[in-house]
């Protein structure tokens, strides 16, 4: 990257640059992110009558495009230059503009600096660093194929095979001795004694079945298999069983990495899973709208409804259902004693519309039963996460009365609490993030100090780093969420380096580049969210009071606000009130457009309408400022705010509603992670515009079946909504074509039969890898366990006193 600052130096840009810096100089703002550096060089643009083409094609305009954050000095500037895709440098420019390149140990001392927390006169920080722990796995090279980690190791195991086969069968062949399920054996038994045998009696058992109907179930021939060595799971007719010993078969003679996936996904190693899911008010009902309960109990129960169907399929594909093997999948969560009339006070909750998927809930201990018997914050649960899985643990082995094969865990607290329960049970980890805090709340590292006493990032970014090190596997639901795009860094990227002042560094916290990424998009729940259209599946007593509830009904304790015209184009937005999702930013950018209030009425669902009903500061804050934007631009008559819980039918009809007038759905969060309600309103068949910060990025295609938007620039937002209604009266037919391509969007690449399929076939790869590669993590884990004790620990203690006293 430094050819561009080079290049800069060495011609007349140079005078270009220093007045730039100079002009940044003059500016309060001494720290500068990628919008920020990006708005100060247009302004600069505009300011000097700059071409378009010196923007954008100088070798200015190109340094200035990838540079990620400047930091303004008394007598340098430094830096961050990303020149591409997971890889940073840094430089400090200085007056006479020579420049060096910072060592990251530099890069993080100037951030320190610059919060006036560096006290080299103490001694060294502690650095936290992940990258020689990384040296025994292999990892991918090319960014493009970051996030496809299965893929990647199934070319690689492959290659294994084919490089070294004696080995790699003989591993080959002790994995598939090693299957069982509550003492019946699975897969081959020991009357084949070496892969050798193996590859002759896999000839010699499809030469069997060949000559059997195709149909013909397999406990017709079920003891004649196991007279050749081969015990239950290869399929359960003769045709399934011929099909995968044929896989094995070619996989033996020809290794190949589709032959490899396609052979480990049809074993039977995957029956009871758990799903962790602490924080919040986990339920099937009564439960949305609450703090911290959003989309991740929507995307849990969905996951564990749909795994549980594709595990039944899959163990009735294997022939192993008549010999009453059945999966069970378990969503543990925290049991709330005052559950202020939800069920989360109930241990045992069985999930709707499955055979044998549970909600276990277990109680955090007493302690002070003042906090521990209620809802406790997501950003003040940590000191009761290493207790609540010893005692978990417990809960499990009675529920399963075995050891799960498989834990995922959920958000940040979910995940520290997977972590220390596969550790203790040597047991497959996954992590899913949902949100990463750290993207979400600029600078929360760097003044974690200041912030501590509200959000405790000090133990939430800590316990992050540790889960996703300790994880086997990490789902993503989008690429960009592991390493961001061309010109924004993903949401596990801010995780490779960074500063806690006064607390540690961060070297190197997480290899980008594993194989433990994967990108695995939830879905929508299809039985609730589906098209408009669709008359014959909608209940017309629903549609009727939602279009009542939405448009006309008069009721302060549910409806804050009256339309003077209902019949406008609704602009619909559903969510928490909280900062990230930005409600008041979109109230305000319909404010300050009277064009849009020409066209359109702004109906928002957004849970509560009281300060009385919450007790949570940032949801009270949020309600404070959208009546002052009411009031301050006058939208009585063409707002409506509706603070209600709506049950999950409900939701996906309203959105269905809003459709059938021709309504417009607008996610303006300042940072969303994927976005679980852009699909939600894609399927129903409304027109999506959604943030341009975070996963909806990767679900809308702009312009095609959706919109992107900047929800920090309030008059560009305004204008796209209005050219696309504007479009709309003009032409009726180009709602329904963006409505059409939105629907076919999500149901092509966003459903749970998709998600689940490449879950439990990742699962089964990291299986085997895990057993056939022999890796030694333990080096990592003592390490990890370091940083627990000796970081996350203390500090979580610390907040236990602290609550110990209200």
């Amino acid at each position: 990257m430094s050819y561009f600052i080079d290049a800069v130096l060495k011609s007349d840009e140079k005078i270009e640059l220093r007045q730039f810096l100079h002009e940044l100089r003059a500016k309060d703002q001494r720290y500068l992110l990628r919008n920020d550096i990006e708005r100060a060089f247009t302004e600069y643009c505009e300011d000097h009558e700059k071409s378009e083409a010196f923007q954008h094609v100088s070798n200015l305009g190109k340094l200035i495009f990838y540079t990620q954050e400047i930091i303004v000095e008394d007598e340098s500037v430094c830096a961050i230059v990303r020149p591409k895709i997971a890889y940073q440098e840094a430089f400090r420019i200085h007056e006479d503009f020579t420049y060096d390149k910072m060592t990251v140990q530099d890069l993080l001392d100037t951030r320190d600096r610059f919060v006036d927390r560096y006290k080299p006169q103490e001694g060294d920080v502690f650095e936290i660093d992940f990258e020689p722990f990384y040296d025994y796995s292999p990892t991918i090279r090319d960014p493009k194929n970051i996030g496809k980690g299965v893929q990647f190791l199934n070319r690689y195991l492959s290659s294994k095979l084919f490089q070294a086969p004696r080995q790699w069968k003989e591993t080959l062949f002790q994995f598939l001795s090693l299957h069982s399920y509550n003492g019946l054996k699975l897969m081959i038994n020991p009357r084949i004694g070496s892969w050798e045998q193996l590859s002759d009696r896999v000839k010699q058992a499809i030469g069997f079945v060949s000559q059997r109907p195709e149909n013909d179930p397999y406990e017709n021939f079920r003891f004649d298999l196991q007279d050749m060595g081969f015990e239950p799971g290869w399929g359960n007719t003769a045709n399934r069983v011929r099909e995968t010993l044929e896989i094995l078969d070619e996989l033996i003679d020809s290794p190949d990495d589709s032959v490899l996936e396609g052979f480990l996904s049809r074993i039977p190693m995957i029956f009871r899973i758990v799903l962790v899911s602490v924080h919040g008010w986990f339920g099937q009902e009564g439960v949305l709208g609450r703090p911290d309960t959003g989309g991740q109990v929507v995307y849990v129960l969905d996951q564990a409804r749909s795994l549980e169907k594709q595990l039944q399929t899959e163990l009735q594909q294997a022939g192993l259902d008549v010999l009453g093997v059945h999966p069970k999948v378990i969503v543990l969560s925290r049991l709330i004693p005052n559950a202020d009339g939800t069920r989360c006070n109930e241990r045992l909750e069985k999930i709707w519309g499955t055979d044998d998927a549970w909600i276990l809930r277990v109680p955090f201990r007493k302690f002070n039963p003042n906090v521990t018997d209620n809802w406790i914050s997501r950003f003040e649960i940590w000191p009761y996460l290493e207790t609540y899985a010893i005692d978990a643990e417990k809960e499990l082995l009675v529920e399963f009365k075995e050891k799960p094969d498989l834990i995922v865990g959920n958000y940040s607290d979910g995940n520290i609490v997977a972590f220390l329960l596969s550790r203790r049970l040597n047991v497959t980890q996954f992590n899913v993030a949902h949100a990463l805090e750290k993207s979400k709340y600029l600078f929360s590292n760097l003044y974690w100090q200041d912030l501590e006493n509200q959000y405790h990032f000090s133990l939430q970014f800590i316990t992050d780093l540790i889960s996703m090190n300790a994880a086997n596997c990490i789902i993503s639901s989008t690429y960009q969420e592991i390493v961001g795009r061309t010109d924004s860094v993903g949401q596990y990227e801010s995780y490779h380096c960074f500063t806690m002042p006064d607390l540690y560094h961060v070297v190197t916290g997480i290899e980008l580049f594993s194989p433990k990424f994967n990108v695995v998009p939830p879905g929508v729940n299809e039985n609730i969210y589906f098209p408009y259209t669709r008359q014959e599946q909608r209940v017309p007593d629903d549609a009727e009071r939602l279009e009542e509830l939405l448009f006309t009904l008069d009721d302060p304790s549910q409806v804050y606000g009256k339309l003077d015209d209902p019949s406008k184009r609704p602009l619909f937005s559903m969510a928490r009130l909280d900062r990230i999702k930005n409600l008041t930013g979109l109230a305000e950018c319909f404010g300050q457009s009277k064009e849009l209030q020409k066209h359109c009425n702004l109906i928002l669902v957004a849970g509560k309408l009281r300060e009385d009903e919450s007790n949570d500061p940032e949801e009270i804050s949020e309600m404070r400022k959208l009546y002052e934007i009411i009031d301050r631009y006058e939208l009585h008559g063409k707002f409506r705010w509706l603070g209600v819980r709506l049950p999950k039918t409900d939701s996906g009809e309203v959105y269905r509603v809003i459709a059938d007038r021709r309504g417009v759905f607008v996610q303006p969060a300042l940072f969303e992670a994927f976005g679980l309600t852009i699909l939600e309103a894609m399927i129903s068949g409304i027109p999506t515009f959604g943030t341009q910060f975070g996963g909806p990025l990767e679900i809308i295609q702009d312009r095609v079946n959706g919109f992107y938007i900047n929800p920090t620039n309030l008059e560009e937002t305004a204008q796209k909504l209005i050219d696309f209604v504007t479009k709309c009266e003009q032409n009726p037919d180009y709602w329904l074509e963006i409505s059409r391509k939105g629907i076919d969007r999500v149901y092509t690449t966003y459903t749970w039969k998709i998600h689940t399929t490449r879950l439990l076939s990742m699962a089964k790869t990291f299986g085997f890898w895990n057993y056939s590669s022999k890796e030694n993590r333990e080096d990592m884990m003592r390490y990890i366990e370091a940083l627990f004790y000796l970081i996350y620990k203390p500090r979580a203690q610390a907040l236990l006193e602290d609550h110990m006293q209200r």
